[in-house]
């Protein structure tokens, strides 16, 4: 334990690090930036850099970089080195204004029309809020991306920006209820990612995780996830010893890695780490992806991120815990021991409701991709419906003010076990593994981001829209003659206006889906749908409101999330088509010869070749099937244009192809098959 905590941060230029290498004034000047927001004194930037270049290069750094979140999901970053010629001298150096401003060209990230082939110059600006760190001999400076019109490129922007707001509009409710000391209110977030490994050699041997990150084919493994248990198993030691090294490697980043396990399906795993504010949370999860892929490389294995890597199995997400908290460490989403009594609580808890309800289709939004779409639902992930779970105590409590009841807490009850094992207290908030967005004590897990996506997007919609209702709440409470009543009046209010949103049962089943239509829910099946929610104009006027994004901005982005649709689904489409034409049909006509051999052979002999027979009859028909897919999918990608036309008809074609596919690979000799099978790869680590 103790080589943990000397290596823990000690890639990363903390606020330690700062305090020990810069002079006190610089520190406390710096410190204020990052605690209270507000640009950095240029009179410092100079010493900031030259300290950071100096404890970058005691690293063994030889480079710097911008490191910024542009629209593609993942990072971006150009290399300097930190070599100049200063008057015919080599010298060492970086300087202030390197360090708060770059300009990459980057004219090949989306944009979305936001600028024009001659303004395709950025600019990355230094996050103070997020430390820089060394990794690879490369000192890492986290920046916000915007155009060369100043408008946002990035996903971090944003999220700072909702930061800000959410600070502002809270502290509103804050002060109301009588702090006059906390000075900001933090979101933060704790990211869970999961994932795969599977053997790097089998890996290799499968186009489709090469080129997709999924498999485009695959029968059903005899033995999938029935048993459960792969599930919290003994982690085999292939596997320990990655993640081993994964722990070590984050660590030096700074990174709180936590908790790491088996999940549901064969060859899934989970890694966690502890909550931090989510700007950061966001800069860890990149690194976290990051390090998985690279690790895994050093074991012999591959890492998947994608949502749905195999057919018939978990698929793999990213439960984001958001919560709220003041700079003086209170939790403002903790209930306390008497909850029903906690109006502070209450309203926050109300003013979520509120949020969740009024802007269900920007949230879904938020998570919404190509990958994603096969996870969501299917009993593995909650489906495309936004509903909020709260638990039998808080549920109670509402609807007791809701209808004018006289409010109780609820008794926690206490069990044994056994006689020989401690009382155990049963919580009066559990989980509901099926819902979207559940209440789990003192925050909210939203279960539906992807395992393979940016978290910044998710919390950039999360801190906005509760924002807008502790804007709402506060326009009013600070006009109120009688404080407590009116507190009474909005909690009650807003039960009644947005309850529809709580749902405390079974999120996968079929009725739920007919009573969220009922409710007036929206039902959201697809990336398409969801993402058109981002240019409702009560969407556009929320953002603007605050000043997260303007109309151009959103229907940017909303060009840019249609068009990464299509993309993802037309190189899956054509991958598909080349494999099925290339591999699985010259496999399936071999070892079609080779039975008809038989049946002509048996036949001639005059023996019973009857098995033989229905066994080619069986495998003619599928690649008479297979072939005829194949045509219809080359049509239906040819001719597709938009993201609808991707949906309705691409896709539809593409689970077509594979039904054929699946079946031979059923039938066909190992030896023919042109690649490994599920059980092969989900089994071989």
């Amino acid at each position: 334990m103790e080589g943990i905590l000397d290596i823990f941060a000690s890639n990363v230029y903390n606020d330690q690090v700062m305090k020990n290498e810069l002079p006190a004034y610089v520190y406390q000047s710096l410190k204020k930036t990052i605690e209270q927001g507000g640009p950095l004194d240029d009179s410092i930037a100079d010493i900031v850099a030259e300290s950071m270049k100096n404890w970058a290069i005691s690293k063994g750094a030889t480079h710097y970089t911008h490191w910024f979140q542009p629209m593609t999901g993942m990072t971006a970053e150009k290399h300097d080195s930190f070599l100049m010629i200063r008057n015919n001298v080599p010298v060492l150096e970086l300087r202030g204004k390197e360090l708060i401003k770059g300009e990459p060209d980057a004219s090949s990230f989306p944009s979305g029309g936001l600028r024009a082939t001659f303004e395709a110059r950025g600019y990355t600006t230094w996050d103070a809020t997020s430390y820089a760190f060394v990794k690879d001999k490369t000192l890492y400076i986290p920046t916000a991306f915007c155009s060369y019109g100043g408008e946002p490129l990035d996903n971090k922007t944003p999220l700072l920006r909702s930061m800000d707001a959410l600070n502002k509009q809270a502290l509103r409710i804050v002060r109301l209820f009588g702090n006059e000391t906390a000075s900001r209110v933090t979101p933060f977030a704790g990211c869970e990612q999961e994932y795969f490994l599977i053997d790097k050699k089998q890996y290799d041997k499968r186009k489709d995780l090469l080129i997709c990150g999924r498999t485009l084919f695959g029968a059903k493994s005899p033995k999938g996830q029935e048993l459960n248990d792969h599930y919290f198993g003994n982690i085999r030691e292939r596997v320990q010893n990655f993640m081993r090294e994964l722990d070590v490697e984050l660590w030096k980043l700074g990174i709180t890695a936590k908790t790491e396990h088996n999940e549901a399906a064969p060859a899934q795993h989970e890694i966690a780490p502890i909550y931090t504010t989510v700007n950061i949370a966001a800069d860890h999860n990149q690194l976290i992806m990051e390090m998985l892929k690279k690790v895994a490389e050093h074991h012999g294995l591959a890492c998947l991120l994608h949502e749905k890597p195999f057919e018939n199995i978990n698929g793999s997400g990213k439960h984001n815990n958001w919560s709220i908290a003041t700079n003086e460490g209170e939790m403002l989403l903790k209930p306390g021991k008497n909850p029903a009594r906690n109006k502070r609580f209450l309203l926050i808890l109300v003013a979520v409701l509120r949020a969740v309800d009024q802007y269900a289709g920007l949230l879904r939004q938020s998570i919404a991709t190509a990958g994603n779409d096969h996870r969501l639902g299917s009993h593995e992930a909650p489906p495309g419906i936004i509903s909020v779970y709260l638990g039998a105590e808080l549920t109670e409590i509402l609807e007791d003010i809701a209808n004018d009841r006289k409010v109780h807490n609820r008794t926690r009850e206490k069990f044994h076990i056994s006689e020989t094992l401690p009382v155990l207290f049963k919580d009066t908030c559990d989980r509901n593994r099926t819902s979207p967005f559940a209440f789990t004590g003192n925050k909210f897990e939203f279960r539906m981001p992807g395992s393979s996506c940016s978290v910044s997007d998710a919390n950039t919609v999360i801190n906005t829209i509760v924002a807008d209702s502790f804007k709402h709440f506060a326009d009013i409470l600070e006009k109120a003659e009688d404080f407590d009543k009116e507190v009474d009046k909005l909690i009650k209010e807003t039960v009644n206006k947005h309850g529809r949103i709580i749902f405390n049962g079974n999120n996968y089943s079929e009725e739920w889906v007919e009573e969220a239509k009922k409710r007036g829910l929206p039902v959201l099946n697809s990336t398409p749908e969801a993402v058109d929610c981002l240019v409702d104009k009560k969407n556009v006027q929320l953002f603007e409101r605050f000043g997260i994004f303007s109309e151009a901005d959103l229907v940017s982005r909303h060009e840019i999330k249609m068009e990464n649709y299509c993309k993802i689904i037309s190189i899956e489409a054509r991958t598909m088509l080349e494999i099925a034409k290339r591999e699985i049909l010259p496999a399936a006509m071999d070892y079609a010869r080779t039975v008809y051999g038989s049946v002509s052979m048996k036949t001639d002999i005059g023996l019973d070749a009857s098995t033989e027979r229905e066994l080619a009859t069986y495998i003619s028909d599928n690649i008479t099937g297979l072939s005829k897919c194949i045509s219809k999918l080359e049509k239906v990608t040819e001719q597709s244009v938009d993201a609808y036309a991707f949906k309705d008809h691409v896709v539809p074609a593409m689970k077509e192809l594979r039904h054929f596919a699946d079946s031979l690979e059923c039938v066909v000799a190992k030896s023919y098959w042109p690649m490994p099978a599920y059980s092969d790869i989900l089994y071989s680590v």
